[in-house]
């Protein structure tokens, strides 16, 4: 298939919702099975739709990993699309509708940063130091191989505690990165609550900010870095519900500060949030503190059952970069396909595919 464009995006641009809706339907009646498209639970509804495998970060990648279609289309962000290619077969090919779908917390971490950070614990710790470098699924698949090359491992929401007590089972101690938050929440999971056994690491800081002392003390050393949609969510948001609704459940993402989830009744996953919403009682109230268009959708989803569903903050957040793939995009990438021609394939280097896959592979081994 040749990687030449056919179809210009600014014939589509200004198309309306609901003749780029008609064309996606179209083009997947006729790919058929040569086609699946992922849909991320943060989706937009008017994407999300058209998914036909739906689901968070951990069961998206195990379900790339077993299609057979020769398209996989990711209705997700830039991250996932890499995690598509490396964990697809090769004659597979991954595809981004946007390709400005990106993630500013994996941006907080690049590989730069991260092989400074190696280098510094390594001028403290000695060049055998026992430190296991973990990466959030949020980020860049360089860094999925840097943890691959140094028996590091890459953990999602789903399962973060799992594999923080698979990485300190294997060293003593833990490099997490980019979101801190997710580190931080997971090592409390674990009884990690002194104040000595999780510093957070800042990358444009000397020796991340830290002494010596602290360094060899620490069990995990958080990166700083954070997911701006959970940073929204304040503990305040909580107190007055509760005010309000002493009945009612609060529920939220692990990415959420320590605060917002030590006060939550609940904390998981989008897949975690999603089961345990579905799986409560009749005429039951809760606060969720995770991106809106899920908030939104499950909302919808459970309001014949008499349970009501609110969203965290005062304030509209939604991950604004998962927002940017729309109807508009992903019709001219399906007809493109129609065409014989691929636009916006993502393709990971050889380089870091096969140690990313090793990675990646660890973590589904103990999932």
């Amino acid at each position: 298939m040749e990687l030449v464009t056919s179809r210009d995006f600014l014939d589509y641009r200004d198309r309306s919702d609901e003749e780029c809706h008609g064309l996606i339907k179209r083009a997947k009646a006729s790919l058929g099975e040569d086609l699946v498209i992922l849909g991320h639970h943060y989706q937009r509804a008017d994407v999300y739709q058209h998914a036909d495998l739906r689901g968070d970060s951990l069961k998206l990648s195990k379900l790339a990993s077993q299609t057979n279609s020769e398209h996989i289309i990711f209705c997700g962000v830039h991250f996932m699309a890499e995690v598509a290619d490396i964990m697809s077969k090769q004659n597979q090919k991954a595809l981004l509708p946007d390709l400005a779908a990106g993630c500013s917390m994996a941006d907080m971490a690049n590989l730069s940063k991260v092989n400074r950070a190696w280098n510094e614990l390594k001028s403290v710790l000695g060049e055998e130091m026992s430190v296991t470098p973990i990466t959030y699924i949020n980020s860049a698949a360089d860094l999925k191989a840097f943890c691959g090359e140094r028996d590091g491992i890459v953990c999602t929401s789903s399962n973060a505690s799992r594999v923080v007590t698979w990485g300190l089972a294997q060293r003593e101690k833990i490099l997490f990165f980019p979101d801190q938050h997710l580190g931080r929440w997971s090592g409390h999971q674990l009884g990690l609550i002194n104040e000595t056994d999780m510093k957070v690491w800042d990358p444009d800081l000397w020796m991340g900010g830290l002494t010596e002392e602290e360094i060899k003390k620490a069990k995990i050393l958080l990166w700083k870095g954070h997911c701006s949609v959970h940073q929204m969510f304040q503990p305040e948001h909580i107190a007055r519900f509760r005010e309000k609704y002493p009945e009612g459940h609060v529920i939220s993402h692990p990415e959420c500060r320590f605060e917002v989830c030590d006060q939550s009744d609940f904390v998981g996953s989008t897949e975690y949030i999603v089961q345990t919403i579905a799986a409560a009682k009749p005429n039951t109230r809760w606060l969720v503190g995770t991106e809106l268009n899920l908030v939104n959708r499950i909302a919808e989803e459970f309001r014949p059952e008499g349970k009501v569903v609110e969203f965290m903050s005062p304030v509209v957040c939604m991950c604004s970069t998962m927002n940017r793939i729309d109807p508009q995009h992903l019709a001219w990438q399906v007809e493109n396909l129609l065409d014989g021609t691929l636009v916006n394939q993502i393709c990971v280097p050889e380089s870091d595919k096969g140690m990313a896959r090793v990675a990646l592979e660890r973590m589904l081994s103990i999932s």
